[in-house]
């Protein structure tokens, strides 16, 4: 019996031994291909021998220090490569060991630079229904996948939420895409006016929506609606991109594509590609400045950030990435990975939407396809394919709910950016069998 609290408690998951590439293989010698990069964080592939040396040489020159004492030379280098290709004005850099803390992070500093300008009255977030911000509770209340909410409602602050921008399901056909995304915003502005625009501190979204709502990308020019409105009314925005950012939608920022700057990113999962827990925020200098005139202090902090070896991991990562254009790879394969899902999955019975930025891409399951209709909740489909892609020796990210925290289910995919034409010509053709055994 294993002492170990797993995920599903009521049984033990396979064991991993090894990894290499695109390949996990476990103890009985089963090996997997890992086309969702564990939840979008493998986007190195495993075992990259250039990361793993980095972790080596910082281990050996110093594996902790404490960032109430010291900085570290991998640290501060790790905070220039960030901000040096972020968006405009985002030049700070504070070093976190995940997603979820990135966002406790984020609400803490933006509230804290209200105090200290004097609108201490601004307690409120405004965020966007079938969102996920991380599983702390900050996090958690901020975000709207309400499977995960369940539980802890009680325990959660109130945000107002408004329309995520989810054209497939939420366009009216009677809607142009410009009148669709003008709904949106005009939403958004009387959620802020109801609220009262005196007592908000930021508007919080995802570039790309990740799990809950299977990489859903926005319609053109919604952020910088959102941009514009957040600036009419001195709300900070800020952008999570735990799981789109680092690459994976093809630039290194996925607001970039945009066209907008946030007052603060949160940043994760491929930020350290899986080497090590680790996480950052990214804000605007302007908001740190007050601080620094103000008390001098961010009033915030944990026992691991700033840790040498996940600095050096991400560190290591990015220069990877760089040197092998891997930004250019993910797009050109992204689009090829698009190219091969619509043309097996195109014109499927139960796929409704094939839809994704990069190499973040899902593919939506309904139960009849010209009328959307998703299949019954209790059938669980989403858990059927993930089991039936297992057995394929395919590892695929699906979920359920991704209509309104209960009704619908999709599939992610999120390979390495190392994935070659070969590599996913083979996960298209696995999950196709995957799918057709989940749906017999």
């Amino acid at each position: 019996m294993s002492h170990m609290m797993h995920r599903n408690l009521r049984q033990t998951p396979r064991v991993a031994v090894s990894a290499q590439g695109m390949l996990v293989r476990d103890s009985e010698g089963r090996t997997y291909i890992d086309a969702c990069g564990g939840a979008a964080v493998s986007s190195l592939g495993h075992g990259h021998p250039d990361i793993l040396s980095a972790m080596h040489r910082q281990i050996d020159r110093n594996a902790y220090a404490h960032t109430a004492f010291f900085t570290t030379d991998v640290a501060e280098e790790l905070a220039d490569r960030l901000t040096a290709g972020a968006p405009e004005g985002l030049t700070e850099v504070y070093l976190v060991s995940g997603g979820s803390e990135a966002m406790e992070t984020a609400m803490k500093l933006a509230r804290q630079y209200f105090v200290e300008t004097g609108q201490t009255g601004r307690t409120k977030f405004i965020a966007r229904r079938q969102s996920y911000h991380g599983n702390t509770l900050g996090a958690l209340a901020v975000g709207g996948n309400e499977w995960r909410r369940r539980h802890f409602g009680p325990l959660l602050i109130e945000v107002a939420r408004v329309a995520p921008c989810y054209e497939y399901r939420d366009r009216l056909p009677d809607q142009t895409q410009d009148q669709y995304t003008g709904a949106l915003l005009r939403e958004l502005d009387e959620q802020i006016q109801e609220a009262g625009p005196h007592n908000i501190i930021a508007f919080v979204a995802e570039p790309v929506v990740g799990a809950t709502g299977g990489a859903i990308a926005p319609t053109p020019g919604y952020f910088r609606g959102v941009r514009s409105l957040c600036d009419r009314y001195g709300i900070l925005f800020i952008a999570d991109e735990v799981m789109c950012g680092m690459g994976r939608t093809g630039t290194m920022y996925s607001i970039e594509q945009d066209g907008v700057s946030p007052d603060i990113i949160t940043i994760g999962k491929g930020l350290g590609a899986g080497y090590q827990p680790i996480g950052a925020v990214l804000a605007q200098r302007a908001l740190v400045d007050q601080l620094r005139k103000g008390s001098g202090a961010f009033q915030h902090g944990h026992t691991y950030i700033g840790h040498p070896v996940a600095a050096a991991a991400a560190l290591a990562v990015q220069k990877v990435i760089e040197r092998d254009d891997l930004l250019a790879a993910v797009r050109l394969r992204g689009e090829a990975l698009r190219r091969m899902l619509q043309a097996e999955f195109g014109a499927h019975p139960n796929v409704g939407d094939i839809r994704g930025r990069g190499l973040l891409i899902a593919l939506e399951l309904v139960r009849d396809r010209p009328s959307k209709e998703p299949f019954d909740p209790a059938r669980k489909l989403h858990a059927s394919v993930r089991n039936k892609a297992m057995a394929n020796g395919l590892m695929v990210y699906p979920m359920g709910g991704t209509i309104d925290g209960v009704r619908g289910d999709h599939i992610l995919l999120a390979p390495p950016f190392i994935a070659t034409d070969a590599d996913l010509s083979e996960i298209v053709s696995r999950l196709s069998d995957s799918l057709a055994a989940a749906l017999d």
